[in-house]
């Protein structure tokens, strides 16, 4: 995988949540998209219309049935990161609790609907590079 796209209605609006709510810096942007850089591979948001004829398929639907995930170093960093982004214009769709299967997470929605788990887990290590290492 090297990009991930997502469809957004109004990008304005879509780059305060990723920029003012994560913090990330587009590295490319004009009227239609936004592309951020992340560990190894790019995040693109882009007008749904012009994803939708650069894809040649009209009625991209949403919310979808997936989630992306964004996890942090420690367990306290989860909820405020969940309210920063709930403060540039996400929706928080459950807030962070512990899982019986470990570790520390809660969602979030982005203006657009797509859902974001926001994670902390001890398996699963963070290099100084911010690459998450899947753990047992």
């Amino acid at each position: 995988m090297s990009v991930i796209t997502l469809g957004v209605a109004d990008l304005t609006r879509s780059k305060r949540f990723y920029v003012d709510g994560f913090g990330w810096t587009p590295v490319f942007e004009n009227e239609e998209i936004a592309f951020y850089q992340m560990n190894g591979f790019v995040l693109g948001t882009w007008l749904k219309p012009a994803l939708e004829a650069d894809m040649q398929r009209g009625g991209l639907a949403s919310p979808g049935a997936f989630a992306l995930a964004h996890n942090v170093a420690t367990q306290a960093a989860v909820q405020p990161l969940i309210d920063r982004l709930a403060n540039a214009g996400g929706r928080v769709l459950r807030a962070a609790d512990a899982p019986a299967h470990g570790g520390f997470r809660g969602y979030v929605a982005d203006p657009d609907d797509h859902a974001w788990e926001i994670a902390w887990n001890p398996a699963w290590p963070i290099d100084a590079q911010g690459h998450v290492t899947f753990g047992n």
